[in-house]
């Protein structure tokens, strides 16, 4: 959200009351405190008709300071909120001298001097950023609106990452993010996964405790500042010094809780229905039967919405008519050596026999009237469940159990994004925080219920939305791209994007979703599919089985399906590293190189892991431009040996890619020839 014109001037519509100066520090038995007014204060009477910032000083983890802003304090709705690990009540070490505090927490210290606006972040001595003079205030408007404002400067070169799973560019100098959940397929500047928390490349990262809309000028508005605002009467923020991007994540994702690690299953090829295609448990089979015939490993199979009967979701229930013994066909299923997925999503369509039994118990979510907020919008007077309610969970839960009863293994938790804000919640939640937090609660009321009753370690869903701490309900997946070589490109943006934000593991409809993209197209994506965390073969109106598109594409699924069987061991020892650092199992270039500047925009390249290098295909022609690192680097396909530190321009068929590692690496040891995944 913009507040100036230009450097001088503030737009018409605002009323700015910025910080003056700090006036003084003051510590007490809540905490450490320190108190800004909106004006210089020279003598008593500069005291009276003015308001005045409340900084509030914590220090959760070494190395991390939390500032806490507050304008006016009076909020008896403290709901939801954000959890933070640690101890959230700790206290920084506060020294004075003469006119400076100074407020440490390991490496990482804040220091302010009363008579003076200025804040400066210091790491190991060295300053990181600073907050200005007229960076920090409130800003209202004539019709009853007030916005909490501030903003870090950047430096000569300072590059930005983050901000959850966004389409744009990777780095988000220039950009205008709005954290606001919203489904809008992958072509747009908004996201199912919006996340308040950044990092630079100047050795920190900064968590905005806010789980309603935060709206971040990233070197837009000021490019000197990464400005971000908040329409309160309070924000809260956790500064974290690295200062390697991968000791961000960890204390980042210390704060906000790490990915668990999941069931070996979940690391192979994964298969839907697709999305609104006809098919019952013949179709189902042929398909399965095609991949076995065709020696094309595959290990799970999802049933997407048209498993419940149209206007009924959700239900469920199976269509009896399309499944009438849908016990026994998971069984069948299972006896070929299937896991099983079913897609499901929050929303109780009026027609589902569940729509009254929730109304009737109060688990849907009400408007301020008392009647169930309904809309139309993808079912018929559809509902919401409301997970704030405990109880509701508990019902919701119980649903799901008999389906894992029945043989289900795990759920694709669809949706999560159209949460209205014009609705009382059970537990009398702020409605427009509730809009981005819903998604935490929907994700982990389902995950909870799959690791009761699967067991630590084999609870996986396959989740689109997500906010701050989401990264603990695994695995997320990149939503609703076009079949055309620049979705598949966002998508990877994306997926960049959402590692940056702290996210271990992701997936992505290889193929693309809307429309039946070409079979050259499908057999690059699917390269780039089976070399990602997670692999899903999955569309719209159309089987995204191979032999739909060409005998050559079953080749190139059975190659990289088969050679992602080959690097499981390695993905998972990637994956304890998740889960006990918080490193993504899928790395930007920038996060696993922070010292090479050449590395710093690349967003068609990747590191999966420590040790793989991917340059996916984004051609018909098979031409790539990629960029090796220091050091020596050995193809994982052919052998071939390349120097780093350099760029290089080559043409790939369908069964290769970029695909390196450095030279001497275990990896190089695996017999990973066309010719043995091919046999």
């Amino acid at each position: 959200m913009k507040f100036t014109n230009g450097f001088w001037m503030v737009r018409d519509e605002y009323i700015p009351s910025y910080v003056c100066d700090f006036h003084s520090v003051r510590e007490d038995e809540e905490g450490i405190h320190a108190y800004a007014p909106y004006r210089k204060i020279e003598s008593r009477g500069d005291q009276l008709n003015t308001g005045m910032m409340t900084y509030t000083f914590t220090a959760p983890c070494e190395d991390v300071l939390g500032v806490k802003m507050q304008n006016h304090m009076g909020n008896y709705v403290t709901q939801p909120s954000f959890h933070i690990n640690g101890d959230e009540g700790g206290r920084p070490v506060h020294t004075e001298n003469g006119k400076e505090h100074c407020f440490t927490s390991g490496r990482l210290s804040l220091k302010v001097s009363l008579g003076d606006p200025l804040m400066v972040f210091e790491g190991d001595g060295k300053e990181l950023t600073k907050i200005p003079a007229k960076t920090t205030g409130m800003m209202d408007t004539r019709d009853g609106h007030s916005y909490l404002v501030t903003g870090l400067n950047l430096g000569v070169g300072e590059l930005v990452y983050g901000l959850g799973e966004r389409f744009t560019g990777m780095v988000k100098n220039g950009q205008v993010v709005d954290i606001w959940n919203e489904d809008g397929g992958t072509a747009s500047e908004i996201a199912y996964k919006n996340i308040p928390f950044y990092y630079t490349n100047g050795g920190y990262g900064v968590f905005v405790r806010h789980p309603g809309r935060v709206s971040f000028e990233v070197a837009s508005e000021k490019v000197e500042t990464v400005q971000f605002s908040v329409e309160d009467q309070e924000l809260e923020y956790f500064f974290i010094y690295g200062p390697a991007p991968k000791d961000i994540l960890e204390k980042y994702t210390f704060l906000t809780g790490r990915a668990p690690l999941l069931p070996d299953w979940s690391y192979g090829l994964w298969l839907s229905t697709s999305f609104t295609t006809d098919y019952n448990e013949k179709v189902v089979s042929s398909f399965i039967n095609g991949f076995r015939e065709r020696k094309i490993p595959l290990e799970v199979f999802h049933f997407d919405c048209f498993w419940m009967k149209g206007f009924e979701w959700c239900n469920f229930q199976w269509d009896e008519e399309l499944f009438p013994d849908p016990e026994g066909m998971l069984a069948r299923l299972h006896e070929k050596g299937l896991k099983i997925c079913v897609w499901i999503n929050p929303y109780i369509a009026q027609k589902s026999p569940l729509f009254r039994e929730g109304m009737k118990k109060g688990f849907l979510v009400k408007r301020p009237d008392g009647r169930v907020w309904q809309w139309d919008l993808w079912q018929a007077g559809m509902a919401l469940v409301d997970f704030t309610n405990p109880d509701a969970c508990s019902w919701y839960s119980s649903k799901l159990k008999k389906l894992l009863d029945m043989g289900v293994d795990c759920f694709k938790t669809d949706f999560g994004e159209r949460i209205p804000t014009d609705v009382v919640w059970f537990d009398r939640s702020d409605p427009q925080k509730m809009h981005n937090y819903y998604t935490f609660l929907y994700n982990r009321c389902v995950f909870e219920l799959l690791k009761r009753e699967k067991g630590e370690g084999e609870a996986v869903l396959f989740a689109r939305s997500a906010t701050a701490g989401g990264q603990q309900f695994p695995v997320h997946w990149g939503g609703d791209s076009t079949s055309q070589y620049v979705s598949m490109a966002e998508t990877l943006r994306a997926g960049l994007s959402l590692a940056d934000s702290g996210f271990a593991y992701w997936s992505h409809d290889i193929g693309g979703f809307e429309d039946t993209g070409s079979a050259d197209l499908y057999k690059r994506w699917v390269a780039f599919g089976l070399l990602s965390s997670h692999s899903r073969l999955h569309g719209s109106g159309s089987y995204r089985v191979p032999w739909n598109y060409d005998d050559l594409s079953c080749e190139v699924v059975r190659l990289f399906a088969r050679l992602k069987i080959a690097l499981r061991p390695y993905l998972k020892r990637m994956a304890v590293a998740a889960a006990e650092h918080g490193t993504p199992v899928m790395r930007p270039m920038h996060m696993e190189f922070p010292d090479d500047p050449a590395c710093e925009y690349l967003d068609r390249q990747y590191m999966l892991g420590d040790s793989i290098l991917v340059a996916p295909v984004f051609s018909p022609d098979g031409d790539v431009r990629f960029y090796l690192p220091e050091g020596r680097w050995q193809h994982l396909l052919d052998g071939g040996i390349y120097e780093g530190e350099k760029w290089y321009q080559e043409i790939y068929d369908y069964f290769s890619l970029p695909l390196f590692v450095r030279e001497g690496d275990d990896l190089t040891k695996l017999n990973l020839s066309r010719e043995s995944l091919l046999r």
